[in-house]
């Protein structure tokens, strides 16, 4: 019987607080915002946003837990994690969403299926309904 391994994603990128970058990121592995990024952030892992952190452009990752601000579209696999001390100025497409009570979401939310494409940009959206004959 053969076995698949995927390699395996344990590093963990910091962007520490008093740290600013511009331009684009992309990652396997997971990644800790807790400085600021002003660019598009594509990871095949998790992406924190610290209560320090600052996001403005594009995200997407597999999973996502976000204390801090993102300005701009952030588009998760499969959970997206919305702390009390969030804030999003922008669009949200996600399979599972979880909203503390005091975060702040400013601008449209697509849920979609469970997709293993997370981190390439693709979601795979449901298909409609076809009408009751």
């Amino acid at each position: 019987m053969a076995k698949f391994n995927e390699p395996d994603n344990t590093a963990i990128n910091l962007i520490s607080l008093g740290t600013d970058i511009t331009g684009d990121i992309k990652s396997s592995g997971d990644i800790r915002i807790d400085g600021s990024l002003t660019g598009n952030l594509n990871t095949k892992g998790k992406v924190v946003i610290g209560p320090t952190g600052k996001v403005k452009g594009e995200v997407i990752c597999k999973n996502s837990e976000v204390s801090g601000i993102i300005e701009g579209k952030i588009t998760v696999g499969q959970l997206l994690n919305l702390k009390v001390s969030s804030k999003i100025r922008g669009d949200i497409a996600t399979s599972k969403l979880s909203i503390e009570p005091g975060a702040v979401f400013s601008g449209n939310c697509k849920m979609n299926e469970t997709d293993n494409n997370a981190g390439t940009g693709i979601i795979k959206e449901r298909e409609p309904e076809k009408p009751a004959k």
